[in-house]
């Protein structure tokens, strides 16, 4: 068993360090004790009456319909009046110091012997403006137990946004479906 969930960490890590896009899954021996099949979810679809651009509004039919796809891959069923359990999530922007940009190729964190002694002031230029603080999306993906109302699972998928100004809806779906199918990767199939 142990071997089995040091495989999935490992293939987790691998598809997630390919994909740009980070995970951290809470352990899973809490659900699985559960012995889970029937889900709902916790809040309903956000409205977009007004045809928003905000991220918030593109995000959610898409994470409800990688979800939804996932958990079905793994047998679980969406079905409000037999739930055992909620799926619900949060979403918020973030920022972390000291990140690098995908466009800073030049600048390399691993140290290294330089012929040339002199300070290349272009590569110092370049640390200045493409490294710094960036701005992330997460959303954190909570599992409670519908009958003690606690949580019994979360992840929180965490992607550097590169350009904060370009919302292109085909980039934030292809993100979200990455980093769901990486989030539940761990979670074990329904009973």
């Amino acid at each position: 068993m142990r071997l089995i969930t040091l495989l999935a960490a490992l293939m987790l890590t691998l598809v997630t360090a390919c994909s740009g896009i980070e995970t951290r899954p809470a352990s899973i021996e809490a659900f699985a004790a559960g012995n889970y099949k029937y889900y709902s979810w916790r809040s309903d679809p956000l409205p977009n009456v007004a045809n928003s651009q905000d991220p918030m509004y593109i995000i959610d039919p898409i994470l409800r319909s990688a979800v939804d796809a996932d958990l079905g891959k793994k047998g679980y069923v969406l079905d409000k009046q037999r739930a055992q359990f909620s799926v619900d999530y949060i979403y918020a922007s973030g920022l972390r110091m000291g990140e690098r940009s995908a466009e800073a190729y030049n600048i390399t964190p691993y140290p290294s012997v330089n012929p040339n002694r002199q300070v290349n002031q272009a590569v110092v230029d370049n640390a200045y403006a493409l490294g710094g603080v960036k701005e992330t999306s997460n959303i954190a993906v909570q599992f409670n137990d519908n009958t003690s109302k606690k949580e019994v699972w979360h992840v929180i998928i965490t992607k550097i946004v590169e350009n904060v100004n370009d919302v292109d809806k085909k980039d934030i779906r292809n993100g979200v479906e990455k980093g769901v199918k990486a989030a539940l990767s761990t979670l074990p199939p329904a009973k």
